[in-house]
């Protein structure tokens, strides 16, 4: 269990960025600012992934005091090339397409504003999809509405239970945060 830490601002309106720290014991108020989520070209997708996160927590250095501001930027990659959300449910049924038959990287950044000072890593998890049906993407789409989720999917969903053959590297990081990992950064932060 996590002692003597500051109070805790989640900056993330995800509903399962909230669940996982819940379940790691963690008390947090979600707090909101709106960012601008462009990044310079040329950069890699681990490079955007931190450059968001750090973008995000900069949006209230001026305004915490003792807090500690958690952000999160979490990317689908396939073959080096970024899936974003979906912008509908045909653009959605083209990635999950996509994905199908494939391998897949999801890398989630964080970064910790505490006292002004940034605390940035990352996680990068290997998933494996097995050949799914156009049927079966619908039938997901149309009862999941996955349209908030990088990557069209949400792997604690449906299609993460009949789809996803296997995974290398954390769960909770493909979920939305690594959270063995922010547990131990912010073990670091309180030491």
């Amino acid at each position: 269990m996590l002692k003597n830490l500051p109070p805790i601002i989640l900056a993330s309106k995800s509903p399962r960025r909230q669940e996982l720290l819940q379940l790691m014991g963690l008390d947090f108020k979600v707090v909101l600012r709106e960012v601008d989520e462009t990044y310079p070209e040329g950069l890699t997708p681990t490079e955007i992934a931190v450059y968001i996160a750090e973008k995000k927590a900069k949006a209230f250095d001026e305004v915490i005091h003792e807090e500690i501001v958690i952000t999160a930027d979490t990317i689908v990659c396939l073959d080096g090339k970024i899936l974003g959300k979906p912008e509908n449910e045909e653009h959605a049924c083209e990635i999950l397409s996509d994905l199908s038959g494939n391998r897949h990287e999801v890398i989630t950044a964080v970064c910790l504003l505490k006292n002004h000072q940034l605390t940035s890593f990352y996680e990068v998890s290997e998933v494996f999809f097995k050949t799914i049906s156009e049927e079966q993407i619908r039938h997901y789409i149309s009862t999941y509405a996955p349209m908030d989720k990088a990557g069209a999917y949400g792997i604690q969903e449906w299609i993460g239970l009949v789809a996803v053959e296997k995974i290398n590297g954390s769960y909770s990081n493909i979920v939305g945060l690594p959270t063995q990992r922010l547990y131990e950064e912010l073990q670091k932060l309180v030491d």
